[in-house]
């Protein structure tokens, strides 16, 4: 019973793909988000983007380099990602 317990504690984490779009903050970066939303009434698709506030630890990321972010624990108000390489 109590390895079913730690099964169910134990969370798969979100990854999204994304594109560096300001790297103007220390140790923080933003990434832009971008999916294929289905209009329902016409059935055609709508290309929808998002902007979520990364952590990165290294120097070494430019506005343009595509990423994958992670879901983490709140780090501040807005942070909630971290990077986790480039692609």
């Amino acid at each position: 019973m109590v390895n079913t317990n730690k099964q169910q504690k134990k969370q798969k984490t979100r990854k999204l793909k994304g594109v560096i779009t300001s790297t103007k903050m220390l140790k923080t970066v933003v990434v832009k988000v971008s999916r294929l939303k289905r209009q329902p009434k016409y059935k055609t698709f709508l290309k929808v983007s998002r902007k979520f506030k990364a952590h990165v630890d290294e120097d070494g990321y430019q506005e343009g380099d595509k990423v994958v972010i992670e879901e983490t624990r709140p780090l501040s108000k807005e942070k909630r990602w971290k990077v986790v390489r480039k692609i």
